[in-house]
C-alpha cells in the first residue's frame, strides 16, 4: 500500500502545520513549542516544566475544573510534557470533537492567566513529583549524569528543577517565559485524523491569532568540552545501578542516523539487543539493561543503563565496556549490519502504524528539521549506509578514553 504523505503548511503568521489524513474515527493533535528546560534562565531551573503544569490552572474564560473536564467528558485525553528543547501540549479525541479540542488547546497556550492561588498549590504537586523521581534510582542517575556532562549549562539542569528553585518561581516568571516561547514562529501543530486540512488551517488562524509573533528566548548556550568523569558512591537502593556514556551526534550531525542504529544494536527494545543477550541472557547478571541516545540542537549524548545485584555490577560493567571496545576496534560485520538494518527498519515501520506515534513524531521532526521525511526516504538512507561508514561512527563515539560513568552502589 502506498504511504500516505504528510502535508506541510505554513500559515501567514508563521505557524507550521503537519497534516496527515487518516480514516480512523480517532484524531490526534499536538502543539510543539521549541524551548523547553534549555531556554529557561539558569537560576530558574524547572520553569519550563512549571509552565507546562500551570497552563491548566485557568484561562481568561475558564476555570481549572472546566479545563480538566472539557475533553475527558467526551472520552478524549489531554496531556502535556516538557523536554530539554521543547514543550508539547497534545490530545486524542473522536474526530467530531476536533473543534472542541483545538479551542481548548489554543485557550491554554494563548489565554492562561496563572491564578496565584492555583499556581502556588501546583508547586506542591511538582515537589511531590521531584520526590517520586528521587525514589527512582534510574531517573536519579540519569539526571546526575546530565548535570556532570553539561556543568554550568541549562542542559545539565533537571527538567523538574529542584525543590528550592520551584518554590522561588513566581507568576511573573511564568508570564515572561510564556510570552517569549509560546509564539507563532516557534509553534508546530501536528494533526493526524479525518478532519479536513482547510478546517485545521482555519482553526489555527482563528484561535491562535493572539500568540506573539516572534520568540525571544531561544539563544541556546553552547555546551563546553568536558574531561570524562567517573563517579562511584553508595546510595540507599535495593540494587546497584550504573550509567556509562559520552557525547554523541547532534540533530544536525550526519552521524545521527548511524548512532540510532548502533544504540539499537547495543541496547534497543528488542530482546536480541547485544547487551541484553550477553549480560542478561548469557550470564544472568542483570534484569535491567538498556542503551539510549539523545540528540539535541548542537550536541547529543548516549548512555548505557545497568541495574543489578551489588555482587554482579562490576562484571556487568566490564561486559558492557568489552562490547563497546569490540564495536570501537573491530566494528560490525557486513552480516551483522545487514541484520541490524532489517530489524531497525521493521521497528520503524511498525511504529508508523500508530497514528498517535505519527502525530508526535511529525511534530517533533518538523520542529527540529523544518521538514518531514517519508518512511521511504528513511529506508533509502538506512539501506545506503556502508560498513566502513557505520564502523567509523562506532570508533568515533565509543572510544574508551571518552566514556564517563556513574555507579550507585548499594549501602
Amino acid at each position: 500500500m502506498k504511504e500516505q504523505p504528510t502535508e506541510l503548511i505554513t500559515l501567514p503568521s508563521g505557524i507550521r502545520l503537519a497534516y496527515l489524513k487518516s480514516n480512523s474515527p480517532v484524531s490526534h493533535l499536538a502543539f510543539y513549542f521549541k524551548g523547553g528546560s534549555r531556554s529557561e534562565p539558569a537560576e530558574k531551573a524547572g520553569l519550563a516544566h512549571y509552565l507546562e503544569h500551570c497552563i491548566f490552572k485557568g484561562t481568561q474564560q475558564h476555570s481549572p475544573m472546566w479545563i480538566l473536564s472539557r475533553l475527558d467528558e467526551v472520552g478524549g485525553e489531554l496531556n502535556a510534557f516538557t523536554a530539554k528543547e521543547e514543550i508539547c501540549v497534545h490530545a486524542t479525541f473522536l474526530t467530531k470533537y476536533t473543534r472542541r479540542s483545538f479551542e481548548l488547546m489554543a485557550d491554554l497556550v494563548v489565554n492562561s492567566t496563572f491564578p496565584v492561588e492555583e499556581i502556588e498549590k501546583e508547586k506542591e504537586v511538582i515537589i511531590d513529583e521531584i520526590n517520586s523521581y528521587k525514589d527512582s534510582p534510574v531517573d536519579r542517575i540519569m539526571d546526575e549524569f546530565d548535570a556532570l556532562l553539561y556543568p554550568g549549562n541549562t542542559l545539565g539542569n533537571a527538567i523538574l528543577g529542584t525543590k528550592k528553585s520551584v518554590r522561588s518561581l513566581k507568576r511573573e516568571d511564568l508570564m515572561a517565559f510564556m510570552k517569549s516561547n509560546f509564539t507563532a514562529d516557534n509553534l508546530v501543530i501536528s494533526y493526524v485524523g479525518k478532519e479536513s486540512k482547510q478546517k485545521l488551517t482555519q482553526l489555527a488562524e482563528d484561535l491562535l491569532s493572539g500568540l506573539p509573533a516572534k520568540a525571544t528566548n531561544l539563544h541556546f548556550s553552547a555546551p563546553k568540552t568536558l574531561t570524562p568523569f567517573a563517579l562511584r558512591k553508595k546510595e540507599s537502593n535495593h540494587q546497584s545501578h550504573a550509567m556509562l556514556g559520552a557525547f554523541g551526534p547532534s540533530f544536525r550531525d550526519e552521524d545521527r542516523m548511524i548512532m540510532n542504529l548502533l544504540i539499537n544494536y547495543l541496547g534497543g527494545p528488542a530482546m536480541n539487543a547485544r547487551l541484553n543477550l550477553i549480560i542478561r541472557e548469557k550470564y544472568g547478571l542483570a534484569y535491567h539493561v538498556e542503551a539510549n541516545y539523545t540528540a539535541l540542537e548542537d550536541t547529543g549524548y548516549w548512555g548505557i543503563l545497568l541495574s543489578a545485584e551489588q555482587k554482579n555490577m562490576d562484571q556487568s560493567i566490564e561486559l558492557a565496556r568489552k562490547e563497546l571496545e569490540r564495536l570501537c576496534t573491530k566494528g560490525l560485520s557486513v552480516h551483522e549490519l545487514r541484520k541490524l538494518k532489517v530489524q531497525f527498519l521493521g521497528q520503524l515501520s511498525i511504529a508508523s502504524e500508530s497514528n498517535n506515534a505519527r502525530c508526535m513524531a511529525n511534530g517533533k521532526t518538523l520542529l527540529v528539521y523544518d521538514r518531514i521525511d517519508t518512511l521511504a526516504d528513511t529506508f533509502r538512507k538506512v539501506n545506503t549506509l556502508g560498513i566502513e561508514e557505520v564502523n567509523g561512527v562506532a570508533s568515533k563515539y565509543f572510544n574508551a578514553a571518552g566514556i564517563s560513568s556513574i555507579v550507585y552502589d548499594r549501602k
